[in-house]
């Protein structure tokens, strides 16, 4: 691979271009949809625009970090200093000639970079949606429905997102770094999420609503556990242990295979290392993976049980039914990416679902409120749910 720096803002601003051409669509979209709409309107449309663009974003970078493009252009935030692999074809082609199937190839360059211009793009909208948020408050300050400090907060989280990438490429996939970039994105989602629905409310002057104490402390609880399993799935993609066990239910033939769990979960450690700078052993990527088995085991139970508690409310039922679905769906996908050597579609999939999960319960967190004998005649929330 050529020696490049890993910092260079050359392109920067070139790459600030490229994101707001990007947002230019979205954006444009919006105000030809809404222009005669109310501003509680226009931002409750922006902000889900932002949040379906954000998820695709988060999909897209399961894709690139499962092609191993992630260092497809070494440094940041461009290539080889320039804005697109179209400038760095001679370096790329370089790295590519000396490692045909190494970390560096046209392909490669094209996703990594591909991720950064959505991710800019991305943070347009973001940052969009903050200006006109303040904008508001200034101009209306009593018609203001939502505090223009939860966008401004999405805002400054995108930023260290934003950060956690340039980690990403810089510390060359340091697996804590790459798990936290993970889990950063998934917060994001969650963040928009319910940012959107303080716009719903806003707009339709709706309040939470009232469910059994019980069910609001079980939507904590697996939310919880979902964000305990996510952590434990993104290690085992950021260290490559998916394939220690390639047979299900057993792992290796066996209920209980040889595992190192301590040296699987130092977190401090380069790729394929452990904490002594040696190669990491068998034995700990297999403990990463039956973790994360088990905390399968933990969540699926949970969710089953949240999700028949949700039937029980005529109004919750989509939500009920969505999680069914997606469990099945990440059980299916799990499976698959074990049975079937990893395959591609699985591995984004099973991304998504986890995505689907943490905003179906997001919403709910958000759309809900404990009440010691909530009653579900809930005919004010129906057009929010």
């Amino acid at each position: 691979m050529p020696d490049a720096p890993v910092f260079d803002l050359s392109p920067a601003l070139q790459l600030m271009v490229m994101g707001m051409v990007l947002a230019a669509g979205p954006l444009i979209w919006v105000w030809l949809r809404h222009r005669k709409a109310s501003l509680a309107a226009n931002l409750r449309a922006l902000t889900l625009l932002t949040l379906f663009l954000t998820f695709d974003l988060v999909l897209f970078g399961a894709f690139t970090r499962l092609t191993d493009s992630g260092l497809g252009c070494p440094d940041w935030p461009g290539c080889y200093g320039h804005a697109s692999p179209l400038g760095a074809a001679a370096p790329i082609t370089s790295a590519q000639q000396a490692m045909p199937t190494g970390p560096v190839t046209h392909a490669k360059a094209w996703i990594e970079m591909i991720h950064r211009y959505l991710a800019t793009g991305v943070g347009v909208l973001i940052l969009t949606l903050t200006v006109m948020a303040w904008w508001h408050a200034r101009r209306q300050p009593a018609a203001t429905g939502v505090s223009p400090w939860w966008p401004t907060l999405v805002l400054v989280w995108v930023c260290v997102q934003g950060a956690f990438g340039a980690l990403t490429v810089t510390m060359r996939l340091f697996p804590l770094i790459v798990t936290l970039h993970l889990l950063g994105g998934l917060l994001l989602l969650a963040l928009l999420a319910l940012l959107a629905l303080r716009y719903d409310r806003w707009q339709c002057g709706s309040s939470p609503l009232n469910v059994p104490t019980a069910l609001r402390l079980g939507l904590w609880v697996c939310t919880a556990l979902l964000a305990v399993q996510i952590a434990l799935g993104g290690w085992v993609s950021t260290n490559y242990a998916v394939l220690a066990c390639s047979d299900f239910p057993t792992c290796q033939g066996r209920w209980w295979p040889d595992m190192a769990l301590a040296e699987g979960f130092r977190p401090w450690r380069e790729l394929g290392m452990n904490a002594e700078g040696g190669n990491i052993s068998f034995a700990a990527l297999t403990g990463i993976h039956v973790m994360h088995r088990l905390g399968a085991l933990i969540l699926i139970p949970a969710l089953m049980v949240l999700a028949g508690g949700l039937w029980r409310h005529t109004v919750l039922r989509r939500q009920a039914r969505l999680i069914f679905a997606l469990v099945a769906l990440q059980l299916l996908t799990g499976v698959a990416n074990v049975v079937l050597g990893w395959p591609l579609l699985a591995a984004v999939l099973h991304t998504g679902g986890a995505a689907g999960l943490l905003l179906t319960l997001t919403w709910l967190l958000g759309l809900t409120r404990g009440a010691p004998s909530a009653q579900s005649r809930l005919p004010h929330m129906r057009a929010a749910s």
